[in-house]
């Protein structure tokens, strides 16, 4: 029964597993992932946290289209609960002084191929565990608020307060051929000659192309590809092999530019230049390892 309150009325009773339920939907952003996280059904969970905040008497959470969004008073509830409702989860399941579970993390796979996966080795030694995805931003994205991954590594910043971005790198665009195709087009005038140098991207819209010209020439590029590979490694891989000329992130051909492997057909002023995003869910995560592997990567990006 519960205990009479102030001026004899009834104390409502708060229940441990309402604030278990609270504390995933924070730390997940999302009723849908809190209810794959803690095998219940989402009319359970959005059931027990009507009942939480009719209990506390105010509101936890702003709905939105994508998710929610705890107030400040919720953002405090969860500072203080985060550690005692984790230690008591850890010695339910048996776990106390168990290692931290693996970070999630996802990003495009030439990025964290080549610049970021090589900067968490040290972490790896030390007892961290990585599941790494790679895809698109805009699904990593979705996966992201639904609790899928700790981490996201994305190509623009989200929209909306269901994440929080943290600028990573700055990648600069280059248009590449290998030796063969740029002592051919020698003196001769950019862009017009290109067109007669077979084009390979990596999507049939050639985004990375189109983008180059809008900014460095001025105009659209009417061209169709010759090649068209899901994955900038291999079209870095054919151009260098001399099939045609790309548009590349300069992160990716470093050292093949070094080596003279590749040449630069144009060297423009300002080049184009896209911004990556570290991107988490605000309400963090329980998992030290988290906050270890993103301090790792925001370093790692700064020295690039």
């Amino acid at each position: 029964m519960p205990a009479a309150g102030p001026g004899g009325g009834r104390r409502r009773t708060v229940r441990v597993n309402q604030l278990r339920t609270f504390l995933t939907v924070h730390r997940s952003g999302s009723f849908t992932a809190a209810a794959h996280q803690l095998g219940l059904s989402q009319s359970t969970v959005t059931a027990q946290m009507r009942a939480l905040e009719q209990r506390l008497g105010r509101e936890l959470f702003e709905r939105r289209a994508r998710g929610v969004t705890p107030v400040p008073f919720a953002d405090d509830l969860a500072a203080r609960l985060s550690a005692p409702l984790d230690e008591l989860a850890g010695v339910a399941d048996g776990r106390t002084g168990a290692a931290p579970e693996p970070v999630h993390l996802a990003g495009p796979a030439e990025f964290l191929g080549t610049v970021l996966l090589g900067a968490l080795a040290p972490l790896v030694s030390e007892g961290v565990r990585l599941r790494v995805s790679t895809g698109l931003t805009d699904p990593l994205l979705e996966e992201l608020r639904a609790g899928r991954h700790d981490l996201v590594v994305a190509t623009r910043r989200p929209r909306g307060r269901t994440l929080t971005a943290e600028p990573l790198a700055d990648e600069e665009f280059v248009l590449v051929a290998a030796p063969v195709w740029a002592e051919r087009l020698a003196g001769r005038e950019l862009p017009a000659a290109l067109a007669e140098v077979p084009l390979l991207s990596y999507a049939e819209d050639l985004p990375i192309a189109r983008r180059y010209w809008r900014h460095v020439f001025d105009r659209g590029l009417h061209a169709r590809a010759a090649v068209t590979v899901p994955d900038l490694r291999a079209v870095l891989t054919a151009v260098t092999a001399g099939a045609g000329w790309s548009v590349l992130p300069g992160y990716l051909c470093r050292a093949e530019l070094a080596s003279g492997a590749l040449r630069l057909l144009h060297e423009p002023a300002d080049p184009p230049i896209n911004t990556a995003y570290l991107v988490r869910r605000p309400a963090g995560s329980a998992n030290p390892h988290v906050a270890l592997v993103r301090e790792r990567l925001l370093a790692a990006a700064r020295a690039c």
